[in-house]
């Protein structure tokens, strides 16, 4: 495989464990001889590749036939379920930025008192709020504003912790002497530093942007490094991200922004790919939504 190539702007870090997930293809499957060249491509030794096949098979991640470059990692459900999770809040984020989820003024909270019997669920689920964009009101109460009881009554269930929690909603809510939505917004969510990780991700995107365009020369080896890296710079932005709506954000928002600028990248690497390419899912990722990406005006 040819090296992948030198771009401007920021060093992309790929952790082995998102390349893995960045090389699910449509069946649910990984090629492990593509991983081990991939893995080279960005710098990972077969040694890296091989313990990140070993920590996912033993998580039950993936099931593990073959051996070596000839084998196949096959998703389970758990992570089939997580890829699913990840694309419909990729797709929320897109309907957002063209201006097709507006919020309709409710604040969604969920309150819970967990027993100390209970202190790992309690844990685990206090993170769990958090990566779903929570953010903590006062001890036990968090809030978020999009609808997300499904999502904690899944997380709930599953630590079985669900009878101690309560859902409200609500359209009045005042913190202190504050009841300005984006007041709060702002107090309680670290937007500073979400907008930071998308102004690097923009960063990222731009050169890569230009280099498909003036895709010469650029092996499928080299636009599936471009992708995966892409997805890192992409899953680094979007985890913290609370997804709050656009009402509540400063204008104009870089995440709406990058998120532009990844959705090009990838229609671009779509229409590029090999007619044979088994990369369905990771290069039609976002293409689907290009025409929808470009920030509000």
């Amino acid at each position: 495989m040819n090296a992948a190539p030198h771009l401007p702007g920021p060093d992309v870090q790929v952790p082995t464990r998102m390349l893995v997930e960045a090389l699910v293809r449509t069946d649910l499957t990984v090629d492990t001889g593509e991983l081990y060249a991939t893995g080279n491509l960005l710098g990972m030794t077969d040694q890296q590749v091989r313990l990140c096949i070993k920590r996912l098979v033993a998580e039950g991640r993936f099931h593990h036939e073959g051996r070596g470059r000839k084998g196949l990692l096959r998703a389970t459900g758990a992570t089939e379920q997580l890829l699913g999770f990840d694309a419909e809040f990729i797709a929320h984020a897109f309907r957002q930025d063209a201006g097709l989820a507006p919020w309709d003024g409710t604040w969604h909270l969920v309150a819970f008192a967990v027993p100390e019997t209970a202190r790992t669920a309690r844990d685990a689920l206090r993170a769990a709020l958090t990566r779903l964009g929570g953010a903590p009101l006062q001890g036990g109460l968090y809030l978020s504003a999009n609808p997300w009881e499904r999502y904690v009554e899944d997380h709930a269930r599953h630590l079985d912790v669900l009878s101690h929690l309560t859902f409200a909603t609500t359209r009045d809510l005042r913190r202190g002497d504050q009841n300005d939505p984006a007041a709060l917004v702002r107090a309680l969510w670290p937007l500073d530093e979400i907008a930071e990780r998308y102004h690097r991700l923009a960063a990222v995107a731009r050169p890569r942007l230009e280099r498909l365009r003036d895709h010469t020369g650029l092996s499928e080896a080299q636009r599936l490094t471009i992708a995966v890296e892409l997805a890192a710079e992409f899953t680094r932005a979007m985890e913290p991200d609370p997804l709050l709506p656009p009402q509540l954000l400063p204008h104009p928002w870089p995440g709406s922004q990058a998120r532009a600028l990844v959705a090009q990248c990838w229609s671009l690497l779509n229409d590029n790919a090999e007619p044979d390419s088994e990369h369905t899912r990771l290069f039609r990722l976002y293409g689907d939504v290009e025409s929808t990406a470009a920030p509000r005006t």
